[in-house]
């Protein structure tokens, strides 16, 4: 088996753990909408979320004020409302007004979920030790919520450079996780 050289820049291409999500925060002058890929499992109970978000992203700011969010859970329908979510920055845009997306109130946080989105994770900053050095924020799921009538969900993963991979066949296979 022969193989090549692969560019550092292409990894995380590679690597990408889950699907592309949308966070919410509720800043002093609207709620704004962050499109992310950069996000890891971290514990299962309580659930914990690891994620990257850029000092350069508006949403760093409102996140690090008020230490909660929501991370919203799109499916391939919301693709492109998705991409143009990722491709403004609430600094200048009302993304939910823009995007023709639905504020829906939480149980827990300030931040609304969008109610187009399958699945919604209320948080709260957890930990923000890793935030400094790296942007890192640690964050803890206070209540998840689901669309029942969507039953085979199909999410979106970033591959890089506007590449998405829509999450398709089911396998199931022997495991003696519970």
């Amino acid at each position: 088996m022969t193989k090549k050289s692969f560019p550092l820049s292409r990894v995380y291409g590679l690597l990408e753990p889950g699907p592309v999500v949308m966070v919410t925060t509720a800043g002093k002058e609207r709620a704004n909408v962050m499109t992310l890929s950069w996000h890891t499992m971290l514990e299962f109970e309580p659930p914990l979320v690891g994620c990257v978000i850029s000092n350069r992203n508006y949403t760093f700011g409102i996140l690090t004020a008020t230490k909660e969010c929501v991370i919203n859970i799109p499916t391939a329908e919301l693709a492109e409302k998705m991409v143009a979510c990722g491709n403004h920055s609430g600094r200048t845009v009302d993304k939910f007004e823009a995007l023709g997306l639905t504020p829906v109130a939480a149980q827990c946080v300030k931040a609304p979920l969008i109610g187009e989105c399958y699945a919604n994770l209320e948080c709260r900053l957890a930990d923000d030790q890793l935030v400094a050095p790296y942007n890192f924020f640690i964050l803890e799921v206070l209540k998840a919520w689901v669309d029942p009538a969507q039953q085979q969900p199909q999410t979106l993963h970033h591959q890089g450079k506007g590449v998405f991979m829509v999450a398709g066949e089911t396998i199931r296979l022997p495991s003696k996780m519970k």
